[in-house]
């Protein structure tokens, strides 16, 4: 699509007039006429703006000229799984996964290449394709060329360090001990757990980016546990295949 049919169906689709979208970024009617109708395009600081207020990356807003690729992983990428800054901004050179909240969550290519690894290997790409084929496209992306300049010597992990430790000792029994942290995205692990009043309850963002693990419960079976973490809260929980009837087993504030 071009710009002026982006622009105009995104407009249409929040029911907006021209007049309602020209007050909310900023701008004349006459001005929003004009890049409707192909005549301009928004400047770089009035698509910032659309883009914030669509929630969909200055990509999009251009018609998709270019395909974005996470700079850290090499995923594709669509505005659903697009990292963001701090200010809350996407920022299209990440995915989620890689970049939340203006932290980049993998100082370790090997780390990455694992987690990377365990998700693409399969009937049509074993393991050891999918590995050099990572370790051959890594090196490549901008963030592991710039590592030493976009570092943050170290904190990220010291901060996960700081995490496992805290999870390691709650003492929950059956909870093997937990050895590494992911970055897990909100709306693939925001599972709902149903309180003894009989109510259900989310704790999780679907929008944002924690870190966690699952790990086979040391009491054997078909269950695991299931751990979340941020600056804000530790969560344990277990749950049953493709995690089916979970059950809270902590939610704890730091």
């Amino acid at each position: 699509m071009d710009t002026k049919d982006v622009l105009l169906e995104l407009r249409t689709k929040k029911g907006l007039s021209q007049d309602e979208l020209a007050e909310k970024v900023f701008v004349t009617r006459q001005a929003v006429s004009r890049w409707e109708n192909g005549d301009t395009v928004p400047n770089t600081e009035t698509l910032k703006l659309l883009s914030r207020f669509y929630n969909v990356s200055i990509n999009t807003l251009l018609g998709s000229p270019r395909q974005l690729i996470c700079q850290c992983c090499g995923m594709p990428l669509e505005d659903s799984i697009i990292g963001r800054d701090k200010s809350g901004d996407l920022n299209e050179d990440y995915c989620q996964w890689c970049y939340a909240d203006g932290t980049y969550t993998y100082h370790d290519m090997d780390e990455l290449i694992n987690v990377c690894v365990s998700h693409m290997a399969g009937d049509n790409f074993t393991e050891e394709q999918a590995r050099a084929y990572m370790k051959q496209v890594l090196p490549t992306l901008d963030y592991w060329k710039r590592y030493e300049e976009l570092s943050d010597n170290g904190e990220f992990d010291t901060f996960k360090e700081q995490l496992i430790k805290e999870i390691n000792g709650l003492g929950i029994e059956g909870l093997p001990k937990v050895e590494k942290l992911n970055a897990l995205v909100g709306k693939f692990v925001n599972l709902e757990y149903r309180l003894p009043g009989g109510t259900s309850v989310k704790f999780l963002d679907d929008g944002t980016t924690y870190l966690g693990n699952q790990l086979e419960s040391e009491f054997g079976g078909d269950r695991c546990f299931g751990v979340l973490a941020n600056m804000d809260f530790i969560l344990v929980c277990t749950y049953g295949e493709n995690g089916s009837d979970p059950e809270l087993v902590m939610y704890k504030k730091r």
